[in-house]
């Protein structure tokens, strides 16, 4: 890992008085000359790129982990392992029936629009588009073993899924909870290492170091990682719908156990690792635009992780909590401005399509990526999404990197809100 950059001094009294004026004095607090070590720092500086590295490389073993199949369940059976592993033993699932939905007739073609083609999705304020899509021919996989790892097919009618979680404990508030999450299903006949392995990892990482013997937290923090993101958030949604009404009810009465703590936040992790900016002309060997069958500029990714990339926050203006979430965001990226050691933060008020949004109207909640989602990601910016080249091979360490720096924020941060001490 590299060494903190002088990025990490710009403008952090700005973001010091913004967090002063926007969380409160309790939230900004910086420790005094002489006082202890920094346990945030401390519990920071125990994340390790190759460690990261190592937990998306397991991910990828069940290949693209498509809900419903036995891949899928293999892997919440691991990922369960892992965290039982770690100290995290209080494992439980959420089970839920899930229908798989009816195939529909493909759109009528559509005319073409500015920027590229129709259905691709993005704004065209970002320039060029690539192509975009869900990967459903499985010849695309040229790698043979990896397509025999992916050719069960979801059963069709309605069969039952899982989402799988553990809880660290709060010391001293047991009955109040911040939920950090991640999806661990993906699609497209690859590895799904970057959607959302990237994320998953980020996720079992914090619950490893978290749960590490002397870490005590005020608060709880629930690790969750979510089924059936890619059919339409429907593990989020199944939580929501049976746990919304448990929130800090004690169980049994006089235990001092609250099986549903009450909601603090919930912050999600959807593709961490890809940020090359948007699509460039591809050239041939003579530096001349390569051209389509009609004779129009393909458009591609940068190979290289590009200067500017960043870790994005995002909350959703329009939901009942963007007040809160606001708050949270911005926490989130005055974290960053401290505690991440290569990539910053940029905050966003549009967060869509992962798994923060069944949350949004019951309690503040934001994600963090790659990309802006709603325009970066939609419009061609990571060529993997969804497609056969999603693969532990496709990534640098560079990209890599970024994602570790999204667990610094987010550890960073959610240390700072439960509380979190180093027993002696």
């Amino acid at each position: 890992m590299s060494q903190p950059s002088a990025r990490l001094n710009f403008s952090t009294a700005r973001w010091a008085l913004l967090l002063a004026v926007a969380s409160g004095p309790a939230l900004a607090q910086q420790a005094p000359s002489g006082a202890e070590p920094d346990p945030v720092a401390a519990l920071v500086g125990q994340l390790e790129l190759e460690k990261y590295k190592a937990t998306i490389k397991g991910l990828t073993q069940f290949g693209d982990r498509r809900q419903g199949t036995e891949r899928n369940r293999r892997a919440l059976d691991w990922i369960e392992a892992q965290l039982k592993s770690y100290g995290c033993t209080n494992t439980e699932r959420l089970q839920y029936q899930f229908t798989e939905p009816a195939k529909r007739n493909p759109p009528a073609p559509q005319p073409p629009r500015a920027g590229g083609p129709a259905g691709q999705g993005g704004s065209t304020l970002f320039g060029k588009r690539a192509p975009t899509g869900v990967n459903t021919d499985p010849m695309a996989q040229p790698d043979e073993r990896l397509r025999a790892l992916n050719a069960e097919p979801t059963p069709p009618g309605t069969s039952l899924r899982e989402n799988v979680w553990c809880t660290k404990i709060g010391k001293t508030r047991p009955d109040e909870m911040y939920i950090v999450g991640a999806h661990m299903d993906g699609i497209g006949w690859g590895e799904a290492a970057n959607d959302n392995g990237s994320g998953t990892a980020l996720v079992m990482e914090l619950a490893r170091i978290l749960s590490q013997p002397g870490v005590e937290t005020e608060r709880s923090i629930r690790f969750v990682l979510w089924n059936n993101e890619e059919t339409g958030l429907n593990g989020a949604y199944a939580y929501v719908e049976q746990r919304k009404g448990l929130q800090g009810i004690e169980s049994p009465k006089g235990s001092g156990q609250y099986p549903e703590p009450k909601w603090l936040g919930m912050i999600q992790h959807d593709m961490m690792m890809f940020d090359h900016g948007m699509p460039v002309p591809k050239l041939d060997a003579a530096g001349r635009p390569v051209l389509d069958a009609k004779g129009q500029p393909v458009y591609v990714a940068p190979k290289e992780q590009r200067a500017e990339a960043d870790v994005n926050i995002e909350y959703q203006a329009t939901a009942k909590f963007a007040e809160g979430a606001a708050k949270l965001a911005w926490f989130f990226r005055a974290a960053n401005d401290r505690y991440a050691s290569d990539y910053p933060a940029a905050v966003g008020f549009h967060m869509t399509n992962t798994d923060s949004t069944p949350f949004m109207d019951h309690v503040p909640a934001i994600s963090l990526r790659e990309n802006e989602r709603g325009q970066q990601i939609g419009a061609g910016w990571n060529p993997h999404w969804h497609q056969p080249t999603d693969l532990f091979s496709s990534y640098s360490d560079k990209d890599f990197l970024l994602g570790l720096n999204a667990a610094q924020t987010t550890l960073a941060a959610i240390a700072q809100l439960t509380g979190a001490k180093l027993k002696r």
